[in-house]
C-alpha cells in the first residue's frame, strides 16, 4: 500500500508537468514564443522560474554534499546567490537587460550581445562556447536527479537516466520557453515546501533546538580526520583555515566560481526577456530571495549537521558513511526523515533537476539552432517563425549529448563530479562572458573587438588553467601527466589550489578596456543604449 501512494503522488507529479508542458505547447505559435516566452511572461512566473533553474540537484545533492564534508562556510554562497544572483543581477543587470534586449528585439543571450556589438561573429562564439560546454555541467545535474530516483524507485542507474531524460525532454521541445516556465514554477514551489518541512524534521531527528545543535557540532572539531585537517579544516561551523588547500577550493572554486559566475549565465539572462516591464522584474525580487534563503540556505545547513546526526547514531562523520559526496544528502534524509517524506524529497530532486536541465537544453537548442544556424543561413528575422523546428532538433541533439555523458560518468564515481563541474562552468561563463555583457549596460566606449578579445582570452586562460595549473581538473583530465610528467606544472605553493576565474576574469576584464580603448574609432556606429 505504501508503494501504490508513492507511485500515485509520483504520477499525479509527472501528469502535472504534462499538462503544463500541452499548455506552453499550445501557447507556442512563433520562435519568439519558443525562445523567449513572447516577452510577456507573468512577474511570478518568471520568478519561481529564474529561481528554480537557479537551483538545482547540483545546489541539493552537489553542494549540499560539500557542506557535509566542508563544513557550513559554503553558506556564504547562499549569500551571494541570493545578493548577488538575484538583488544585483535583477536590478543591475536585469532593467537594462529587458530594456535593451526588447529594442534590439532579441530572443537570445548570443544574439543580445551579437546585436549589440553588430557583430555576427560574437554572437557565434558565444553560442559554440554555449553548445559545446554546458553538456558537461547539464549531465551533472542530470546526474543528481538519477541518483535520488535510485534511492526511491530501486531501479537501475541507466534505468533511471532513460526515464528522466525522456520526460524532460518531452516537454522542453513541445512547449518551449512557455512550458519551460510554468513547469519551473510548480517544480519550485514543489521545492520550497519540501526544503521548509526538512529543516524541522532534521532538528526533530537529532531531539535538539538550532543552537543547542549548533554547539554540539561545533565541540565536534576533534572529530576531523587528520587528512582533512591537513588541508585546512577547522570544524564544521568554521571557516577552513585561511590559505590553506580547503580555504581555497571553498572561497576560489565553490563561492567565487558560482556566485559571481551566475551573472553571465545564458539560461538565467534570457529570463529577464521574458517580461514586458521593469516594473515586473523588480515583483521577482523579493520572491526570488526567499526562494534562495530557503532552498539553498536549508540544504547547506542541513549537510553541515548531518555530521552530528551520524556521529551520535553511528560513530562516523558523513564522509565516511558514504563513499560519494554526491550521495550523503540522499543517504542522511533517507535516514533521518520518515518514509513518506522520501516521495516528497525525490520530487524536489527531480523538481530541482528537471527545471534547470530544461532551461539547459533550451539554452543549448537555441543556441545551435537560432544563433549558430540562424546566422550561417543567414537567417532574417522575417523569417525567424519558420525556424522552430530546426531549434527543437537542436534542442534533441543537446539532449542526446548530455545523456550521454552523464551515462559515460555512471554512477561510481567517488569524485564531487556535480559540484565540481558547476562551478567550472559558471566560471567560464564569468570569464569569458561576463565583462562584455557588463559594458554592453554601462560601458559606451567598448567595442566589438574589445568584446571578442575579451571572450577569447577568458576563455583560452580557463582552459590553459585547467589543463596545466588548476590540480583537480588537470589531475583527472591527464594532459598535463602526459605532456610534462606531472600533474600540473606548478606544484609548488598554493596556485594549484586557486579556481581559474580568480586570474582568467581579471585578464577578460583588463582585455576588453584595453582593447576597446584601442578600436574605439572603428565603432562610433555601435548601437547605444
Amino acid at each position: 500500500m505504501e508503494n501504490f501512494y508513492t507511485y500515485l503522488i509520483v504520477m499525479i507529479y509527472f501528469l502535472s508537468i504534462a499538462f503544463l508542458g500541452y499548455l506552453g505547447y499550445k501557447k507556442t505559435h512563433s520562435s519568439k514564443d519558443f525562445l523567449i516566452g513572447g516577452g510577456d511572461m507573468n512577474p511570478i512566473v518568471m520568478a519561481l522560474s529564474y529561481g528554480a533553474t537557479f537551483i538545482s540537484a547540483s545546489a541539493i545533492v552537489g553542494f549540499g554534499g560539500v557542506a557535509a564534508t566542508f563544513g557550513m562556510g559554503i553558506q556564504w554562497l547562499m549569500f551571494l546567490n541570493m545578493f548577488v544572483g538575484v538583488v544585483i543581477a535583477y536590478i543591475i543587470f536585469g532593467r537594462p537587460t529587458r530594456r535593451i534586449g526588447a529594442k534590439l528585439k532579441v530572443s537570445s543571450f548570443a544574439e543580445f550581445l551579437g546585436a549589440y556589438y553588430q557583430s555576427p561573429r560574437i554572437r557565434i562564439f558565444f553560442a559554440t562556447i554555449i553548445f559545446s560546454c554546458m553538456p558537461l555541467y547539464a549531465a551533472a545535474v542530470l546526474r543528481g536527479g538519477v541518483f535520488c530516483m535510485q534511492q526511491v524507485f530501486g531501479i537501475s542507474f541507466d534505468l533511471s537516466l532513460l526515464i528522466f531524460t525522456i520526460i524532460v525532454a518531452s516537454y522542453v521541445m513541445a512547449g518551449g520557453m512557455k512550458g519551460v516556465m510554468y513547469t519551473d514554477a510548480m517544480q519550485a514551489v514543489i521545492m520550497f515546501v519540501c526544503m521548509s518541512v526538512l529543516i524541522f524534521g532534521v532538528y526533530k531527528s537529532l531531539g535538539m533546538g538550532f543552537s543547542e545543535a549548533n554547539s554540539a557540532l561545533e565541540s565536534m572539531k576533534d572529530k576531523v580526520p587528520e587528512s582533512l585537517v591537513a588541508v585546512g579544516h577547522q570544524g564544521w561551523t568554521s571557516m577552513p583555515k585561511w590559505g590553506s588547500q580547503q580555504w581555497y577550493t571553498l572561497v576560489t572554486s565553490l563561492i567565487m566560481g558560482v556566485g559571481i559566475g551566475c551573472l553571465a549565465q545564458p539560461q538565467l539572462v534570457v529570463r529577464f526577456m521574458t517580461v514586458n516591464s521593469t516594473k515586473k522584474l523588480n515583483q521577482g525580487v523579493a520572491i526570488g530571495c526567499l526562494f534562495l534563503l530557503i532552498t539553498v540556505g536549508v540544504i547547506y545547513h542541513v549537510g553541515a549537521i548531518s555530521n552530528l546526526y551520524f556521529m551520535e547514531h553511528d560513530g562516523k562523520i558523513s564522509i565516511d558513511m558514504v563513499n560519494a559526496t554526491d550521495k550523503i544528502i540522499p543517504y542522511f534524509v533517507g535516514r533521518v526523515m520518515p518514509t513518506w517524506f522520501l516521495t516528497i524529497f525525490m520530487l524536489c530532486i527531480l523538481s530541482a533537476s528537471m527545471s534547470t536541465l530544461s532551461a539547459q537544453f533550451h539554452t543549448m537548442g537555441a543556441a545551435a539552432g537560432s544563433d549558430i544556424y540562424g546566422v550561417c543561413t543567414k537567417n532574417s528575422p522575417e523569417k525567424r517563425d519558420k525556424m522552430t523546428t530546426i531549434i527543437r532538433f537542436a534542442v534533441l541533439i543537446s539532449i542526446l549529448i548530455s545523456y550521454l555523458i552523464c551515462h559515460s560518468l555512471g554512477e561510481s564515481s567517488d569524485s564531487p563530479i556535480i559540484a565540481i563541474s558547476t562551478s567550472l562552468f559558471m566560471g567560464i561563463c564569468a570569464s569569458a562572458f561576463l565583462p562584455a555583457y557588463f559594458c554592453s549596460l554601462y560601458w559606451k566606449k567598448a567595442t566589438k573587438e574589445g568584446a571578442y578579445a575579451s571572450m577569447w582570452v577568458g576563455v583560452i586562460v580557463t582552459i590553459l588553467l585547467i589543463i596545466f595549473v588548476h590540480a583537480k581538473e588537470a589531475a583527472a583530465l591527464g594532459i598535463c601527466q602526459a605532456l610534462f610528467g606531472t600533474d600540473v606544472i606548478i606544484s609548488n605553493g598554493m596556485l594549484k589550489f586557486v579556481d581559474p576565474i580568480v586570474i582568467a576574469f581579471p585578464l577578460s576584464c583588463i582585455t576588453i578596456v584595453v582593447v576597446s580603448l584601442l578600436t574605439r574609432k572603428k565603432d562610433e556606429n555601435q548601437i547605444q543604449k
